[in-house]
């Protein structure tokens, strides 16, 4: 898998691999968005150490995974697999001191957090080997890297032990978007239409991993069909793998994300407790925030009747995954036999309006204020007729400095997407409703986003633009 379109991580990795005292450096990100190739290819492999944890596996397993990988880095024989962790980072210490090259030491620790087992001895070894050796050096560069955000975020970026302050680098690897989806095919000699790459992101996101099978002259439908449902599918069992690799306890974790799945306008966290049966506590509140920290859900502010906190679900795949893989069948086509059912066209409408939600900055940068000041958030309001409210749901206004506000409908749709009368008193609606509740004086533009644009009737001519599949990338 190429880094393609991570040129700006690649450099930020290099430049501090050439600072001249020793730097302590976290990549993470959800599993398969590449994080193991930005650092083998900022470093073209070249490590002086490195090891990648176990999946899995024992303590005792994982000491001696890595006092094999001391061994091939050049640690002498006669050394003993070590019993505890504070004995294997000596052995690092004394590989280190051996060295006699006076070069920057590049070591490279992948999926850590699968090192850290539950003796809990792990982690204040680590802290030992960076605060009372490595950081005292001005030749080491130590990068460590998961899968499990949450493990990093907890155990290093907020850490108020060891590591509180020692990162002096850390990178959250992000998915691609629809144009590094391209640009990614495009490295592998696969040529795709921007709508059939939409098509796949509705179902892939931007996970590097996930378009990696894909092959030169494959249509996206059957490439789909293949990676899910096929007998031996690549990625038929990916749910399991990928919530097993972000958390020892995934089930809770999975529960949110089921609760999620079919809300379009997301739940507030009193709703999502009433769902899942889980306790109103800070535990529920650290899961949530581990979720969104594995890029899997998103928060966003929500206006109407008062202000608060929506949670929605911010992962392609898993949306897919709870619409059509959740429940096992043993139809191998299942894909091409779905295509043009009302399953699909309402899991369609999910996936469209998320993508949206993800490429934000490439509607702002398209509209052209991508450099003025803005406020995204959704709107919703119940009807109060009193008050001249209707009821209204807009799942995305940007409200920019300049005073005026974009209010977004996003409509999915394989061809221009034809505005009636309907659909117009929907839109006028939704503006009068937003007017009157946010008591807002801005310029209101009515703004629509669709595949292919709209019918250019005399309904259309009430937007203030329109935004096509082509403007996402």
């Amino acid at each position: 898998m190429k880094s393609v379109a991570r040129s700006e991580e690649r450099k930020r990795l290099n430049h501090a691999a050439e600072k001249k005292n020793s730097q302590f450096i976290a990549v993470y990100g959800r599993r398969g968005v590449g994080k193991t190739c930005l650092v083998q290819e900022a470093f073209e492999g070249k490590f002086f150490f490195s090891h990648t944890g176990l999946y899995q596996l024992s303590r005792k397993e994982q000491l001696k995974g890595f006092f094999d990988s001391l061994l091939k880095a050049g640690l002498p024989g006669s050394f003993s697999v070590p019993e505890n962790w504070i004995e294997a980072f000596n052995l690092l210490e004394i590989l280190i001191d051996n060295d006699q090259k006076g070069q920057k030491k590049i070591m490279f620790l992948d999926e850590i957090s699968w090192m850290d087992t539950i003796q809990i001895d792990f982690v204040p070894a680590l802290e030992h080997f960076w605060n009372a050796y490595a950081s005292a050096r001005t030749d080491i560069v130590l990068i460590i890297c998961s899968s499990a955000a949450s493990w990093i975020i907890d155990h290093v970026i907020h850490s108020k032990g060891g590591f509180h302050n020692r990162l002096t680098l850390s990178i959250h690897l992000q998915p691609f978007t629809l144009k590094e989806v391209e640009e990614y095919l495009q490295s592998m000699d696969i040529n795709l239409t921007r709508m059939q790459i939409l098509e796949g992101y509705m179902v892939l996101g931007g996970v590097p991993y996930y378009w990696s099978h894909m092959e030169p002259g494959m249509p996206i439908d059957l490439y789909i069909n293949r990676l899910f449902f096929k007998e031996g599918a690549p990625l038929r069992d990916e749910h399991d793998i990928l919530f097993k690799s972000l958390f020892r306890k995934p089930d809770a974790y999975i529960s949110i994300i089921k609760a999620l799945a079919g809300k379009k306008k997301g739940l507030t966290r009193g709703e999502i407790l009433e769902a899942t049966g889980l306790p109103g506590s800070g535990d529920t509140t650290k899961k949530l925030l581990e979720l969104e920290n594995c890029d899997v859900i998103r928060t966003s502010t929500a206006y109407g009747e008062r202000k608060g906190t929506r949670y929605q679900l911010n992962d392609p795949f898993l949306l897919f995954y709870y619409h059509f893989l959740d429940q096992r069948t043993m139809d191998s086509q299942l894909w091409m036999h779905q295509l043009n059912t009302p399953q699909i066209s309402t899991w369609r409408e999910l996936a469209f309006e998320m993508i949206c939600l993800l490429h934000v900055e490439e509607i702002k940068k398209k509209l052209g204020f991508g450099s003025v000041l803005t406020e995204v958030f959704s709107f919703w309001v119940k009807e109060n007729l009193e008050k001249g409210i209707q009821g209204s749901q807009i799942d995305l206004v940007i409200k920019r400095a300049d005073k005026v506000t974009n209010l977004f409908e996003m409509k999915y749709s394989q061809e221009e997407y034809l505005i009636t009368k309907s659909e117009d008193d929907a839109l006028r609606r939704r503006r009068s409703d937003y007017v009157r509740t946010m008591i807002s004086k801005d310029a209101i533009h009515l703004t629509m986003i669709s595949p292919y644009g709209v019918v250019p009737n005399a309904y259309a001519g009430n937007l203030t633009s329109v935004l096509t599949a082509e403007d996402l990338f």
